[in-house]
């Protein structure tokens, strides 16, 4: 018998609220989920973009503001049309506010199989310093 602890659970996925008017595209928009992780040299973003490539993912910084847009076209092959279908298709948009201890000249995206990796790397007067402390 299985228990609770051992079904899986189909997550729905959070949509994009407009708020300033209509978006362009007749796709749906969703908010990607994403990691972020902090060391003492820069804040890493790991975001799912799952259908979306180099070239489809673009990447903006405005008044400290990091906007991440994911346009996806159809994975569905021509001639077929679904059956059954637990992935909803769309495109996908976050954005986070970035502290100004981000160098943003800097940032780097790579995306790799439906994973956006942002290395946003600190400025230098912000990194973490040992000070060393002397005898007087």
């Amino acid at each position: 018998m299985a228990t609770k602890k051992d079904q899986i659970e189909v997550q729905p996925r959070e949509e994009v609220a407009t708020q300033e008017g209509e978006r362009t595209r007749a796709q749906r928009c969703f908010v990607p989920r994403a990691d972020i992780y902090e060391t003492d040299k820069e804040i890493v973003v790991v975001a799912e973009i799952p259908g979306a490539d180099e070239e489809s993912v673009e990447i903006t910084v405005e008044k400290n503001v990091l906007t991440i847009n994911a346009f996806v076209e159809s994975l569905q092959p021509a001639g077929y049309s679904p059956a059954y279908a637990e992935y909803e298709q769309g495109d996908y948009q976050r954005s986070f506010r970035l502290p100004d201890e981000i160098d943003r000249e800097k940032i780097k995206a790579v995306v790799s199989d439906g994973e956006l990796r942002l290395r946003l790397p600190k400025a230098e007067g912000a990194k973490t310093r040992k000070i060393k402390v002397v005898a007087a």
